[in-house]
C-alpha cells in the first residue's frame, strides 16, 4: 500500500496537469482525451479525487470540497480565455468525477476490512 505521504506529490503534479489542459490555446482536443468534453471533465476529476482522497484519509470532505471548489475556478479561468469557454456544466461533470473517487474510495476501505 502507497503512503498517504507518497500520494501527495503525484496528487499536486495531477492537479496541474488538469489545470495546463484546461487552459491549453488549441482548436484541437488534446491528444490525451476520450473525444467527449464532459467525460474528459468526469475523468480528470475521477483521478484527481483517486489520488486526493487517499492522500489526506482523514479529510475526504475537505479534499472533495477542494476539487469542487478547483473545478469553480478551472470553469472561470476559462472565462477569461479567448479561447476556451465556460461552461457549468463541466463543473457538473467535474462534481460527477470526484463524487465517483468517493464511491471508489469508500468501496475500497470497506472492501479491505472484511
Amino acid at each position: 500500500m502507497i503512503s498517504p505521504r507518497t500520494l501527495r506529490p503525484f496528487f499536486a503534479l495531477a492537479l496541474l496537469v488538469v489545470l495546463v489542459a484546461s487552459l491549453w490555446p488549441t482548436a484541437e482536443p488534446l491528444p490525451l482525451g476520450t473525444g467527449w468534453d464532459k467525460t474528459d471533465h468526469l475523468v480528470a476529476f475521477l483521478g484527481l479525487g483517486l489520488l486526493g482522497l487517499p492522500a489526506w484519509p482523514s479529510r475526504r470532505a475537505r479534499v472533495l470540497v477542494g476539487l469542487l471548489l478547483y473545478g469553480a475556478l478551472i470553469e472561470v479561468l476559462q472565462g477569461f480565455t479567448v479561447y476556451r469557454q465556460s461552461d457549468w456544466r463541466d463543473w457538473v461533470a467535474d462534481a460527477v468525477g470526484a463524487g465517483l473517487a468517493v464511491l471508489v474510495v469508500v468501496a475500497w476501505r470497506r472492501r479491505k476490512r472484511n
